[in-house]
């Protein structure tokens, strides 16, 4: 079996990788009959030497290796016919800007695996970035905040050497009494609750945050029966809300009127109701004026993502009675940050985090026969036919 780590040619420019120099020592160690090259490259966050000073083959030329993995979409022309394929390829809730891909990955016989339907028997995600856009996410709210209020400036995180460093940073400012509160207990969610908590604001409950006043900043994470009702009042639990969400409405409301910040870092469902709707956003208790929208669901459920910003320009305005972009200094605005590709911020860390679940979760299928069937699930494409799990893409790809 011959690995080969791929070039990322997409713009702008990602600096991730899918395995560090230690990680592909690993890999060879564990299993010594793989053979693994490195597709020379200039941006990425490893250079080239790293990987050689760790006995990795780096050459122009690796075509012929049977799988390639990389992180964002790959140029058509760049798609070798007839191999295996691992990235990001945004196809699979039927991306129009990607049918031409969908269909060139088709047309050239090539096996597609997407790192989100790398999935476990309960179809629960092995693979992400996740967690590192919930850190960048968290960060970003706060600088934010600091700009809007003109409080403190904070750098980049691009510019700075990881977690840890974004923490010291945080910590030397100081906060007033604000309270904020961030949805989602995935790995964006608990992403961002490593920031908060790493900067030592106190978490309180959903109901001493909403009645309670404080002296010091102060944090709550909630799920989705904390900002969904029933329409009919019945209390039910999340198996409910996740099997009929079309019977529920947001109640995030209750949140509106007593928070600064909102860091959304949920997951949302098909049919699940908007969280922040742009009535809320006009009434006049509302009191958050910062939203940091990691998850940046583009005209989805926070009413105020209405463009996806990005790292060069992260910040953006919107004025909710107008439904539009205004600039963030705008005394009417709130403050929006819905950068749609936040782990790119934090390149050596969230490399060094993918490398290490896919060496757990994946690697292990292509040496046990796919036992526990990770391979067989993620798989997209196979002898230029959708594979029956990604059957009702058909229509997608024939430009329906």
């Amino acid at each position: 079996m011959k690995f080969g780590i791929i070039k990322e040619r997409k713009n702008p420019p990602d600096r991730r990788v899918v395995f560090t120099p230690e990680e592909l020592v690993r890999l060879k160690t564990e299993h010594p009959e793989a053979i693994v090259k490195v597709e020379s490259s200039d941006i990425r966050v490893f250079n080239d030497e790293e990987y050689k000073k760790n006995g990795i083959e780096v050459s122009d030329d690796i075509s012929d290796c049977d799988v390639f993995f990389g992180v964002k979409e790959i140029p058509v022309d760049y798609l070798i016919p007839n191999k295996k394929y691992f990235f990001f390829s945004h196809t699979i809730k039927k991306q129009a800007h990607n049918r031409k891909l969908l269909q060139a990955i088709l047309d050239k016989n090539i096996e597609l695996y997407d790192h989100e339907t790398i999935v476990d028997a309960n179809n629960r995600r092995l693979i992400g970035f996740g967690r590192y856009a919930g850190i960048v996410g968290a960060y970003n709210g706060f600088r934010a905040f600091g700009i809007k209020y003109e409080l403190f400036t904070l750098p980049k995180a691009e510019i700075l050497t990881g977690k840890d460093d974004l923490i010291v940073r945080l910590k030397r400012q100081t906060l007033p009494n604000i309270k904020i509160v961030l949805t989602g207990h995935g790995k964006v969610g608990m992403g961002a609750k490593e920031i908060l908590d790493g900067i030592k604001i106190k978490q309180v409950s959903v109901e001493d945050f909403l009645s309670k006043v404080y002296s010091q900043p102060v944090y709550t994470q909630i799920d989705v029966l904390d900002y969904n009702k029933r329409l009919d009042g019945k209390v039910l639990d999340n198996n409910d809300f996740y099997k009929n969400p079309q019977e529920y409405t947001s109640n995030f409301e209750r949140f509106t009127k007593v928070a600064d910040i909102f860091m959304a870092g949920h997951f949302h469902g098909n049919n699940a109701p908007d969280i922040l709707t742009q009535e809320m956003l006009k009434a006049a208790d509302c009191k958050i004026k910062v939203v940091a929208d990691i998850s940046c669901d583009v005209d989805g459920p926070i009413a105020c993502t209405i463009k996806a910003s990005t790292i060069a320009e992260p910040f953006f305005g919107y004025l909710p009675f107008e439904n539009k972009e205004v600039p963030f200094t705008h005394p009417g605005s709130i403050m929006v940050m819905s950068v749609d590709n936040l782990p790119c911020e934090l390149p050596k860390d969230a490399s060094e985090g993918f490398g290490e679940m896919f060496m757990e979760h994946v690697i292990p299928a292509f040496f046990n026969g796919d036992k526990d069937g990770i391979l067989q699930r993620a798989k997209i494409t196979e002898n230029g036919k959708l594979t029956p799990r990604f059957a009702y893409l058909k229509d997608f790809v024939d430009g329906n």
